[in-house]
């Protein structure tokens, strides 16, 4: 009944966070063992996690980037470093993605900010709309891949695993979707014959570096604090915001003191929204335990004895076919919980689990009918979001192949972790 209804409010386009709610409403009336204060404590304590605070502050690190025109500055840079290559253009919007996702945490903001500016820009230099929307959202989910990264946040508040270690397992694999979707571009410049942006000279090459340098030292003081044991995730995440107001309030003086109404506005719009499914989402997943749902899954599992690669696969499988459908930090509270114990029992270790599941949740940002990054995108290029799934199946296919590649080799992930941070095995 607690699935069914939940599907149900789904498919009458109920929001995610209110169908997990409403859907163990029925449950409670008719379980004589139950009442409503019990589900509604199970809720606050979910809010009861310091580590979530960053949440909120990540966001507001990006709003001000974003608002800062400290975008502007990090697409120049990438400029510079890759648009003397064929299709210079979609090798920018790759790289200023990477550049922005080691600031941000957050791939919505990436898709909103860097679409916003690049793709009118590629339009304008005779890039088809489709190519310049696909490859805008599928390089925006590098938000959530490379560290710092609210899902990674979330996953390791609600699972109980090192935030640091966690960073430092998604580098690799946020680095290699990179270099993927970097290598994708050129076979589509290649073949539509899409133009060279321009070859730098030093100067430029110089003024670039200057003019992103604080920015990028972002990255810097939130991984570094946090691997280095100097401050937790949630302190990382107010010194992120604060650095970006000082950015963009005294340095580059691009907010003004007006300006910070809306983008506190926005912030706590869009982190309302992540924490209030937090809350419904621990409701759902306390039931589920209550059913022992999580037991069955893992002797069901188990009993076919996949080993650790295919049960890897099982994994992200299910998180694939949830992210369509699901948000992602809802998904990781169901699904990750139920699923942990799968991972434990299939020799998965915590990290490499951690890994494949926020790399397979990345998909569902750009596959219909969920696929945020990919709405945001096409709303910015003019086009119906059927109009460019033919592009985006194409740029995904290698996205795909890195995820099989993480399930079969966990080594990829766990080595940086375990070369820096030891402790945390």
């Amino acid at each position: 009944m607690l699935i069914c209804g939940f599907l149900v409010l789904v498919i009458l386009r109920i929001p995610v966070a209110f169908a997990l709610g409403l859907s163990t409403v029925p449950v409670v009336l008719l379980e004589l063992r139950l009442t409503p204060f019990i589900l509604l404590d199970r809720m606050f304590q979910s809010y009861n996690s310091f580590i979530l605070l960053a949440v909120p502050f990540f966001l507001l690190a990006a709003n001000l980037m974003n608002s800062g025109k400290v975008t502007d500055r990090l697409i120049e840079l990438a400029r510079v470093l890759t648009g003397w290559l064929p299709g210079g253009l979609g090798h920018v919007n790759v790289a200023v993605s990477m550049l922005f996702a080691g600031i941000s945490g957050s791939s919505t903001a990436d898709a909103a900010g860097i679409g916003k500016i690049l793709i009118p820009a590629m339009q304008k230099e005779g890039y088809d709309t489709r190519f310049a929307v696909a490859i805008t959202a599928c390089s925006s989910v590098m938000g959530v891949i490379i560290p710092p990264s609210i899902l990674m946040i979330v996953w390791g508040g609600v699972m109980q695993v090192s935030v640091g270690a966690l960073f430092l397992g998604g580098a690799i694999p946020g680095l290699m979707v990179g270099f993927a979707l970097m290598a994708t571009v050129y076979g589509f410049a290649k073949v539509r014959d899409y133009p060279v942006t321009a070859t730098p000279n030093w100067g430029e090459f110089r003024a670039a570096w200057k003019g992103a340098a604080l920015a990028l030292l972002t990255p810097i003081f939130v991984i570094g604090g946090i691997v280095g044991g100097i401050v937790t995730p949630t302190e990382s995440a107010i010194i992120a915001a604060g650095y970006a107001l000082i950015l963009g309030m005294f340095v580059y003086r691009t907010v003004q003191a007006k300006d910070l109404g809306v983008i506190l506005y926005d912030t706590a719009r869009f982190a309302a929204i992540s924490l209030f499914a937090i809350g419904t989402a621990s409701a759902f997943g306390w039931l589920l335990s209550f059913y022992n749902a999580p037991r069955l899954i893992v002797g069901l599992i188990t009993a076919w004895e996949f080993g650790p690669f295919g049960t890897a696969l099982v994994i992200a499988f299910l998180f694939l076919i949830f992210g369509l459908f699901i948000d992602a930090i809802p998904t990781i509270i169901i699904l990750g919980t139920v699923l942990m114990p799968v991972a434990q029992a299939g020799g998965i270790d915590p990290i490499a689990f951690a890994i494949i599941g926020i790399v397979s949740l990345a998909f569902g940002l750009v596959t219909p009918p969920y696929g945020l990054c990919l709405l945001i995108s096409a709303a910015i290029g003019g086009l119906n979001v059927v109009q460019v799934l033919k592009e985006v199946t194409i740029i995904l296919a290698p996205m795909l192949l890195i995820l099989i590649l993480i399930a079969a080799f966990p080594g990829i992930v766990l080595w940086l972790p375990k070369l820096i941070m030891p402790e945390s095995f």
